[in-house]
């Protein structure tokens, strides 16, 4: 497709929801890998410290990856923002009175859970790739010792279980629209798919708190 093509694919409200829903499935599949790597420090320092320590023996994928995800993030919320501000213009008075019949709660707060995310996206980075969040608690080089330091302090072990709340409501409702976007959304296939999107936002919220649980709960040390 050439650029100019593309371009006029892009300006069309389609191609915007296609774009969210593309970058939806780099992020999705991400959040299942990140998670799933992060669960192995229930193996013990050892086996999360490896882990770590076979991502950096990567650098160049490593970076391809970090790129990715980035142009993604970038992309996603872009056409987030600007799906909004159309729905807006088509709407300049607003309803006189809002009843969400069909919408969910997690629907509802897609445009602000989005930038929470973000916000949190760029903590975690400076917590636990750039250490420059809490310097003193930092060990380049021993990953499991900085998750339990970090999370020992119940303000961070707090803000990360609400930001992974945060990350389940966005999930329930942006799997869905996903499978809607990309036509996947066939009437017989509509039950299973909506069950796919809750359970996955459950599973991936139920992980990633059981760390900071754990290591509140002094099961981690």
């Amino acid at each position: 497709m050439s650029l100019a093509r593309a371009g006029r694919f892009y300006q069309a409200t389609v191609g915007k929801k296609i774009v969210m829903a593309a970058t939806g499935v780099i992020l999705f599949g991400f959040v299942v890998a990140h998670m799933a790597g992060n669960l192995q420090i229930f193996l013990g320092p050892e086996k999360l410290n490896d882990y770590a320590r076979s991502l950096r023996a990567m650098p160049a994928l490593l970076w391809l990856a970090r790129l990715t995800l980035a142009a993604a993030v970038a992309l996603h919320m872009v056409a987030a923002v600007q799906l909004w501000a159309w729905n807006r213009a088509a709407r300049p008075r607003g309803y006189a009175r809002l009843t969400a019949v069909e919408s969910s709660y997690a629907s509802r707060t897609m445009l602000w859970s989005g930038p929470i995310l973000a916000a949190f996206v760029v903590y975690h980075l400076m917590h636990f790739t750039f250490g420059n969040a809490h310097p003193d608690f930092n060990h380049e080089l021993d990953v499991y010792h900085n998750v339990v330091t970090g999370f020992r302090q119940p303000p961070v072990a707090i803000a990360y279980m609400i930001a992974m709340a945060m990350l389940g409501l966005h999930l329930h409702h942006g799997a869905w629209s996903m499978f809607q976007s990309l036509g996947v959304g066939h009437p017989r296939f509509t039950p299973l798919l909506k069950r796919f999107a809750s359970v996955s936002a459950v599973v991936l919220v139920a992980g990633n708190i059981s760390i900071p649980l754990a290591v509140l709960a002094g099961w981690l040390r």
